[in-house]
């Protein structure tokens, strides 16, 4: 895919001065020149092209607001003035895997006052003897030189100041996540308090059948002691029957004593 077309697709109903981003990697750029990148792309941020075949910047038109510029895997020798006379506000710079082969190829990049990282990995200039010194030497604004700066330690990832675009997008990301587990811990207190309502509920049945049986059992005991003194009273009428009876027989057994 050409990179007009390709730079058609990723607008995608959008309106070039509403693009912050703009990724045109391993597409094909006829004579090894940028095209239908122009400079209505005024607040674009970040351009990656690349592997895109190129062998020139000559094309780049005029961007304002871009911070960082992809260019690695391509075959630029030379021609960098025009970084600095249409990205005023660069600050990285990625020209890895390109054909620079001298420290004097690097100097137009003196311009870029805002320029802040550079990276130059399997490019023939990092095979030069004091390539480091020579190269922060030339640009004194630098402060990473393939992702290290002058005493070798390593620039942190996320420099502050390396995509605006991808901060915010960063940011967005954070602030949905704790939303998430906002929304996570109201839930888990929301099943927490049906819990306990439920284990009260229970709680509360289980005095109730409690109460109940204790009720059964009362009730029980009444209806015993009733029957208890029911069997009390037949038995206490029995033996007033019977001493009745004894009496009198002996009664009668008197009468006939005397009869004789």
């Amino acid at each position: 895919m050409d990179m007009k077309r390709r730079i058609h697709l990723e607008l995608r109903n959008q309106t070039p001065a509403a693009v912050r981003e703009l990724v045109l990697d391993n597409c094909k750029s006829n004579d090894g020149k940028i095209e239908g990148l122009t400079a209505e792309f005024v607040n674009l941020e970040f351009l990656s092209l690349i592997n895109v075949n190129l062998i020139a910047v000559s094309n780049l038109p005029k961007l304002p607001k871009l911070k960082k510029l992809e260019l690695s895997e391509n075959r630029i020798m030379g021609g960098l003035d025009m970084l600095a006379e249409k990205l005023p506000n660069l600050t990285h710079l990625n020209l890895s895997g390109n054909k620079l082969k001298d420290i004097s190829t690097l100097e137009p990049l003196k311009k870029l006052d805002c320029l802040k990282s550079l990276d130059l990995f399997n490019c023939e200039v990092t095979n030069l003897n004091d390539y480091r010194e020579s190269v922060f030497k030339l640009l004194p604004q630098l402060t990473y030189l393939d992702g290290y700066d002058r005493d070798d330690r390593e620039a942190p990832d996320s420099d502050a100041e390396v995509d605006g675009v991808d901060e915010e997008e960063e940011d967005e990301g954070e602030d949905e996540e704790d939303e998430e587990d906002e929304d996570g811990e109201e839930e888990d207190f929301d099943e927490e308090e049906d819990e306990d309502e439920d284990e009260d509920i229970e709680g509360e049945e289980d005095e109730d059948e409690v109460s109940g049986e204790e009720e059964e059992f009362g009730h029980d005991g009444e209806v015993d002691e009733d029957e208890e003194d029911e069997d009390d009273d037949e038995d206490e009428g029995e033996d007033e029957e019977e001493s009745g009876k004894g009496e009198k027989r002996k009664r009668e057994t008197d009468d006939e004593g005397e009869d004789d």
